[in-house]
């Protein structure tokens, strides 16, 4: 099956149409993943981008029955597309009858101003809009693109309180009139957060394929961040972020937090802690934990989580260390090995009962792992697992294949750092 995203009517058959590339569509294809009972099957669907309607364009020679039945190409697409999949003649007409579709959506909505990174097209916007009414319906057209391109995804629940959306959208003057072109979106949510405040979750980023690459999610990113700030959210969370966005993300607050004045100082003790300390002789571990007051200062101030704060500190302290320094990158990657072990096997200084074992995998076999362990009470004779040097030296092995992804994700964020933000590396060069 393929997948086009197609601008005006001309593009509908067009070689000239943008292409969509699924992440997997074999999941929506039975247990299996295939399609039985079709020679030559060819299915070709196309995405209005004015209004997000979509057309099945399905041939084959025959059919038969080859003693697994004959798939329901119909089911299939619905299941994916719902009921914005529409006959072909309705598809064409949208082009024309829903040209101000996305119009109608901004007119409900409030300009979000920011002091955005990437701002060089004073024709993109982003606007806030409740999903409900109109918005609503939007969202429930962009949900195919959401299931075929964003991996694990599932629809919200519209139904319930607090969902907004975030639209990038590009403002065209065309015979006098505006139009607005949808580049991408948020879907975000406002929930209570005891006692008396709100956090918010952002469930979904997805910028359509022509425009990705533009910086749009980053300028959503940037718009969420000064929401929060300017309604005093407690802090933001991502719902199971992918690993591009969460780049992205550690970038944006990474070099928010170089602007924050107590980071400094607090940086500058562990990076002295690392360069002094040997800790290939280490009898304990070294923590690079951020103060706690700290921390509840770049959530006040910056709205940053502590789990990403404690991300981005460790992306922070690898930018003040020498990369040429063999010891203090040799104690900055123990430090990282220290708490990757805790975090799976309850500490550093023993496992608590836990044992690490790989598991097949049809994702990534090399790096599939799973963390058992033993319950308290009962007989201590039942509750002891000895662990076979086959198995410490497997763990081992798992582990340091753990941290050395690690490693990559915090040099390659450290990296993009560095490019955007000389000016407000250069305080850190003295520590």
């Amino acid at each position: 099956m393929k997948v086009f995203l197609a601008r005006n009517s001309d593009e509908v058959g067009s070689e000239d149409c943008t292409s969509i590339q699924p992440f997997d569509l074999n999941h929506f294809f039975g247990e299996d993943g295939k399609i039985y009972g079709y020679k030559n099957l060819k299915i070709n669907v196309w995405i209005s981008a004015i209004s997000f309607h979509g057309y099945a364009d399905i041939s084959f020679d025959e059919t038969s029955d080859g003693g697994k039945g004959i798939t329901d190409l119909n089911t299939v697409l619905q299941s994916i597309f719902g009921e914005s999949l529409v006959e072909k003649e309705e598809f064409m007409q949208t082009f024309s009858k829903e040209c101000e579709y996305i119009r109608d959506v901004v007119t409900n909505g409030s300009a979000i101003k920011h002091n955005g990174t990437n701002e060089s097209d004073p024709a993109v916007e982003i606007v806030r809009v409740e999903l409900q009414g109109v918005a609503a319906f939007l969202y429930s057209r962009l949900v195919p693109l959401v299931l075929l391109l964003v991996e694990g995804s599932t629809p919200i629940d519209i139904g319930e309180h607090g969902w907004e959306m975030l639209l990038v959208v590009k403002r065209t003057t065309q015979e006098s009139v505006s139009k607005f072109q949808l580049l991408g979106f948020a879907a975000v949510h406002n929930f209570y957060h005891y006692p008396e405040s709100n956090r918010l979750r952002i469930s979904q980023i997805l910028v359509l394929p022509p425009h990705q690459g533009e910086g749009h999610g980053l300028r959503l990113l940037e718009a969420i961040n000064s929401i929060a700030q300017s309604e005093n959210i407690y802090d933001v969370t991502i719902e199971d972020p992918s690993d591009y966005l969460q780049y992205v993300r550690s970038s944006i607050d990474c070099l928010r937090l170089l602007t924050l004045d107590p980071i400094k100082p607090a940086l500058s003790a562990m990076v002295s802690s690392l360069k002094e300390t040997n800790l290939s002789k280490r009898t304990c571990s070294l923590k690079m934990v951020p103060p706690a007051d700290l921390t509840e200062t770049v959530r006040q101030k910056l709205k940053i989580n502590k789990k990403q704060f404690l991300r981005c500190w460790e992306i922070l302290i690898y930018l003040s260390l020498d990369s040429e320094d063999r010891k203090s990158m040799d104690n900055f990657r123990a430090c990282i090995y220290d708490r990757t072990k805790g975090e799976i096997l309850g500490g550093a200084t023993g496992t608590n009962g836990k044992r690490l074992v790989q598991m097949s995998s049809s994702v990534n076999e090399e790096v599939s792992f799973a963390v058992y362990w033993t319950q308290e009470g009962g007989d201590a004779d039942d509750q002891t697992v000895e662990q076979q040097p086959e198995d410490l030296k497997t763990q081992e092995q798992q582990l340091n294949e753990l941290v050395d992804n690690q490693m990559e994700e915090i040099v390659g964020v450290a990296k993009n750092v560095s490019s955007r933000g000389k000016d407000k590396l250069a305080d850190l060069a003295a520590l």
